[in-house]
C-alpha cells in the first residue's frame, strides 16, 4: 500500500505511520497536487492530510480532483473507531485532519486502513 502524506504536519504524520507500516507500505511525504495526481492514476492508495483545521486546506485541491465522494474530514475532533471505519467503508481515498490530532487519528486510520485490505 502506499499512502502519501501533505498538508502542514506532514512530517508528524509520516513518523506516526511509519512504525504501523508492513514491509511492503510506504509513505511518501509530499504534496496535495502529487496526491491527486497519483491517486486519480492509480498509482497511490490513499492520502493523509493535515492543517489547522482539519477541513479546508488538508483536502481542497483533493475534492477538486477526486470528488467529495472520495474525500473525508474529520475536522476538529477525534473521531471514534466507528466513524473511521464508516469513512474508510464509504469508499474515501484521502482524508483530512487537524494537526494537532495526529497521535490520536493515525492509528485509528491505518487500523481501518489495513483492515480493509484483508476483508
Amino acid at each position: 500500500m502506499k499512502i502519501i502524506v501533505g498538508g502542514v504536519a506532514k512530517a508528524e504524520v509520516a513518523e506516526a505511520l511509519r512504525p504501523l507500516l508492513r514491509d511492503d507500505d510506504t509513505v511518501v511525504v509530499g504534496t496535495d497536487m502529487d496526491a491527486a495526481v497519483q491517486l486519480k492514476s492509480g498509482q497511490a492508495d490513499y492520502y493523509l492530510g493535515t492543517c489547522h483545521t482539519g477541513a479546508g486546506a488538508s483536502l481542497g485541491v483533493l475534492v477538486g480532483f477526486l470528488g467529495s465522494d472520495k474525500t473525508h474530514t474529520f475536522g476538529r475532533t477525534v473521531p471514534s473507531n466507528q466513524a473511521v471505519q464508516e469513512a474508510v467503508d464509504a469508499g474515501n481515498v484521502a482524508f483530512g485532519f487537524a494537526l494537532d490530532q495526529v497521535q490520536d487519528v493515525v492509528p485509528l486510520l491505518w487500523a481501518a486502513l489495513d483492515a480493509k485490505r484483508e476483508g
